[in-house]
């Protein structure tokens, strides 16, 4: 499937304030799954600097800086992707990858290190994950097709444009969240049975129930024989083609499009997004769509 996304962010100030340095990962990922045809970046107010470099995570993130006091940022990004995988279940596992719980062999256990529990699983988590396992038999594929399913018929849905992603406990006692929150519990009951697991951000082809295009977050768990693969508690399903990642991390933050700070004294701020996305082989005068939507804003 071809995506055509014109992506912009706005920040305004109440008073000037000096920037820190910031760090975006807006450029969609180039990996098995998908391929980035085009991609564009515009920054407003030019910034004094820009760099580009592998993260931790080995995306391209850029990082920007800024000489003089502002009032407003622009960052807008074009991109065309073409995504590859129509059967998210086009692998063999390895032998030790059937069943679960999991122990990664060494030394892929070590560079796995981050993605796994870096501290004790909560009682009530452990107890989710046993259940869904108990009810898989531990196979592999159906624990997580399993886990999915459950997060999506009994977790409610809701809409949180700002604030971090909610502990996983906290989403487990509410049974609602939004898709990061719903991803972190998703993580961390993957954990729980030795998964090694990452927070995805990008974007999908699915409108909110408003008709707008939002930011969306999802699961890859890492299994032996097939790396890692997509899960998406939010639309409850394994990700396929219907999905653009921009990146992921053992944490949110790590996987944030935009990360960054500012000094000003009594200063406030506000965050403005608009995305909008086609779909399809063809999307004639995508771009003259995009710029006459965003420019309505």
């Amino acid at each position: 499937m071809i995506f055509h996304i014109k992506h912009a962010t706005r920040y305004r100030y109440t008073r000037p304030v000096f920037c820190e340095p910031m760090t975006l990962r807006l450029r969609p990922r180039e990996e098995a799954a998908q391929r980035l045809l085009r991609f564009n970046l515009w920054i407003d107010p030019q910034p004094a600097g820009t760099c580009e470099f592998a993260d931790v995570d080995g995306h391209t993130a850029v990082q920007i800086w800024f000489e003089r006091p502002l009032t407003s940022l622009s960052i807008v990004v074009s991109s065309i992707v073409e995504t590859l995988r129509s059967n998210p279940f086009d692998f063999l596992l390895s032998p030790e990858g059937v069943q679960v719980p999991l122990r990664y062999a060494s030394p892929m256990r070590d560079a796995l290190t981050p993605y796994l529990p870096p501290r004790a699983i909560a009682p009530e988590v452990q107890a989710a994950a046993d259940a869904v396992l108990s009810s898989t038999g531990g196979r592999m594929p159906h624990f997580l097709t399993e886990l999915t399913r459950w997060m999506y018929e009994g977790f409610e849905r809701v809409a949180r444009p700002h604030g971090d992603a909610r502990e996983p406990t906290e989403t487990l006692a509410r049974r609602q969240g939004c898709c990061r929150d719903l991803t972190v519990l998703f993580n961390e009951i993957c954990r729980a049975v030795g998964l090694a697991a990452r927070f995805v951000s990008g974007y999908h082809d699915r409108e909110a129930t408003d008709g707008r295009r939002y930011l969306h977050a999802w699961s890859e768990v890492y299994l032996p024989g097939a790396g890692w693969r997509g899960f998406d508690p939010t639309e409850g399903l394994a990700v396929a083609d219907r999905h653009v990642s921009l990146a992921a991390g053992a944490v949110p933050l790590l996987a944030a499009p935009t990360i960054g700070t500012f000094r000003g004294n009594g200063a406030e701020s506000t965050m403005e997004t608009q995305l909008i996305i086609r779909t399809g082989e063809r999307a004639e005068n995508v771009e003259s769509v995009l710029d006459s939507a965003l420019a309505a804003r």
